[in-house]
């Protein structure tokens, strides 16, 4: 059987071989550390006797030379360094030591072995601070990239959210929607309802609209085969109207330019009215909604042809 001295002599030899002194560094609360055990192995002593020869010079270790590690503190080292898992089960919690505690530790232990490990642990806290100076840039990106991330999932959270609302009104009751309202930047969701609304024709789509561009036309492309659809606007908008009904595949859309101009905006699906509180195109860009009205649409088709 291998005796204690022995044992640790191995274990010296397998940290200076096989993991450098810079990977026993470890950030606890925000400081760079190493752990008692590590630091006993290094300099070729027990941990209980480093740790013995600390309290009878306690007053040169004050807290931010040397702390113990909490239960919470103890679990994340294990969880996030293979080589600590013996900690797991451990009664009490270890302490750690900062480049300063580590060069205090040379003059508590009295041994030449202890100057010359400690000489080679000062100069791992110095590269590895040169290290983090030279990489903080990109730590900081990394950083930013990770907040980032996290507001994107919590925005595609939101807005899963108001999906679910959104087609929840929609399929109530498989009836037409009779009023919602869209607050700051849920234009996806009022187009998800104006598409609805169209698709639900059976005879004629009437836009009612002075302000129309080509999303409008896009819009109207949803209602099936064989429905009409008419936009009464400021203008014929020959160009746009033209445009789309040259593509091929695109259904037509008559242009109208009415005769009395309408302060609202209406849609008329078949034989329902919808007052709408914001043009076509920008419903739910800003605070608006759309109601359906008790009222036959004619009445406002007639007054604008």
């Amino acid at each position: 059987m291998a005796k204690k001295n022995e044992i640790v002599k191995v274990e010296k030899e397998q940290l200076s071989t096989t993991n450098h002194i810079e990977n026993l560094i470890v950030d606890v609360r925000g400081k760079q550390t190493m752990l008692d055990r590590d630091l006993a192995i290094l300099y070729g002593v027990d941990t209980k006797v480093l740790n013995q020869a600390v309290k009878r010079n306690i007053n040169r270790f004050p807290e931010h030379f040397r702390f113990q590690l909490t239960d919470m503190e103890r679990n994340e080292l294990v969880t996030n360094c293979d080589r600590l898992r013996m900690l797991k089960h451990s009664s009490v919690n270890p302490f750690v030591f900062t480049e300063q505690g580590v060069a205090m530790l040379s003059t508590v232990l009295h041994s030449e072995t202890a100057i010359s490990v400690s000489i080679q642990i000062m100069d791992a806290f110095t590269t590895m601070r040169h290290f983090i100076a030279s990489h903080a840039q990109a730590f900081q990106r990394l950083e930013i990239i990770e907040r980032n991330q996290l507001a994107l999932n919590v925005h595609l959270a939101e807005n899963d959210k108001k999906f679910e609302e959104v087609f929840r009104r929609l399929d109530e009751g498989a009836a037409a929607p009779k009023e919602a309202i869209f607050f700051d930047g849920e234009f996806f969701e009022a187009r998800v309802l104006l598409e609805k609304l169209i698709k639900m024709a059976k005879k004629r789509v009437v836009i009612i609209d002075g302000y129309i561009d080509a999303a409008t036309f896009d819009m109207l492309d949803v209602r099936a085969k064989g429905v009409t659809a008419d936009i009464y606007s400021d203008g014929e908008h020959k160009s746009l109207r033209d445009a789309h009904n040259a593509s091929k595949g695109k259904q037509p859309i008559n242009t109208h330019k009415w005769s009395n101009s309408s302060h609202d905006r209406w849609i008329i699906v078949d034989d329902t009215l919808y007052h709408c509180g914001h043009s076509v195109k920008d419903l739910g860009k800003k605070l608006s909604a759309i109601m359906r009205m008790d009222w036959n649409p004619d009445v406002v088709l007639n007054a604008v042809k």
